[in-house]
C-alpha cells in the first residue's frame, strides 16, 4: 500500500511539474505597456471590450483614413501589444486599419492566459469589430506572428474573413515537444494548439510566411503548415530570426504581403 501511495503521489508531482514547465514554457507575458503608436506617429484609440467569460481585455485600433479594411492582429507568446510598434507601422503603410488586442493575462488585460482563453480572446476581438464597430466581415484579414498564428487559424476557421496571414507559426505542440523536450511523450502536455488540423478546414486566401533561419520553430514546420492547407494560398520565404526576420527581409516582407493583398477583392 506504501508503494502504491508513493507511486501515486510521484505521478501527481510530476504532472504538476510538467504543467509548471509547460506554462512557462509556452506563455511570456508583460504587463507594463511601455510605448503606444502615438510615439511612433500614428493616430489611435484605445479600447476596451469583454470575453464570453467575462475578462476584460485591451487594444488599439489604428484607423488609416484612406481603407475600409481591417487587420485583425493576433501577437505572439511573449510582450504584449506595446512591443509591436515597428510591424504595426508596416501593415498601417501597406494602407490597412489595424485591430490589435493583447490576451488575457498581458498588458492592461484581465486573467490568465491558456489556449482555450486565446482562442476565445480572439473571438471576442473579431465580435467587438463587427458588432460594435460595424466593420465589415468581407474586409477582415486576420494575422497572426508565432503562436498567435495558431489563433488566427482557429479564428478563420469559425468566422467569416476575407484572408488569413501567419508568420513564423508551429504546426503543433506535439512537433514542438519533440524538438524542445523529446524525452518527454507529447500527451502528457495539456496544450494542443493542432494548427496542422485547424488549417485543413480555413477556407479563405491564406499566406504562410515564414524564415529559413528561424531558431524557435524550423522551418519544416512552416512547409509542413503551408502543405496541410488547402487552396487559395501562397508561401513566403524570409531570412533571419524568429522575431526579426521581419525586419532582416523587410523589403521582401512588404513586398510579399503587397501582393497578396492586391490578389484579394476588398471592400
Amino acid at each position: 500500500m506504501k508503494l502504491v501511495l508513493r507511486l501515486v503521489l510521484f505521478v501527481i508531482l510530476f504532472l504538476l511539474s510538467v504543467r509548471y514547465i509547460e506554462r512557462r514554457s509556452i506563455y511570456f507575458p508583460m504587463r507594463e505597456i511601455t510605448a503606444n503608436p502615438q510615439s511612433a506617429g500614428l493616430p489611435y484609440e484605445e479600447v476596451y471590450f469583454e470575453t464570453s467569460d467575462r475578462k476584460r481585455l485591451n487594444g488599439w485600433f489604428i484607423a488609416h483614413d484612406k481603407s475600409k479594411s481591417t487587420l485583425i492582429f493576433c501577437h505572439g507568446n511573449a510582450g504584449n501589444i506595446s512591443h509591436r510598434l515597428e510591424k504595426i507601422s508596416i501593415f498601417y503603410n501597406l494602407g490597412l486599419n489595424i485591430f490589435i488586442f493583447d490576451y488575457r493575462g498581458y498588458g492592461k488585460s484581465q486573467g490568465a492566459p491558456s489556449e482555450s482563453g486565446l482562442y476565445e480572446d480572439a473571438k471576442a476581438a473579431y465580435d467587438y469589430l463587427t458588432k460594435e464597430r460595424r466593420v465589415s466581415k468581407e474586409g477582415i484579414i486576420l494575422y497572426g506572428e508565432s503562436i498567435g498564428g495558431i489563433v488566427a487559424i482557429d479564428l478563420a476557421r469559425n468566422k467569416n474573413v476575407e484572408a488569413l496571414i501567419t508568420e513564423e507559426a508551429f504546426t503543433s505542440i506535439k512537433d514542438m515537444s519533440r524538438i524542445a523536450y523529446p524525452f518527454l511523450p507529447y500527451f502528457i502536455f495539456s496544450s494542443r494548439f493542432d494548427a496542422l488540423s485547424k488549417i485543413k478546414n480555413v477556407g479563405c486566401p491564406k499566406l504562410i510566411i515564414h524564415s529559413i533561419d528561424d531558431e524557435i520553430v524550423p522551418f519544416r514546420l512552416g512547409e509542413k503548415l503551408f502543405d496541410a492547407a488547402g487552396p487559395p494560398k501562397k508561401f513566403l520565404k524570409l531570412r533571419g530570426g524568429h522575431n526579426t526576420a521581419f525586419l532582416e527581409s523587410e523589403e521582401q516582407f512588404k513586398e510579399g504581403i503587397k501582393s497578396f493583398l492586391s490578389e484579394l477583392k476588398l471592400p
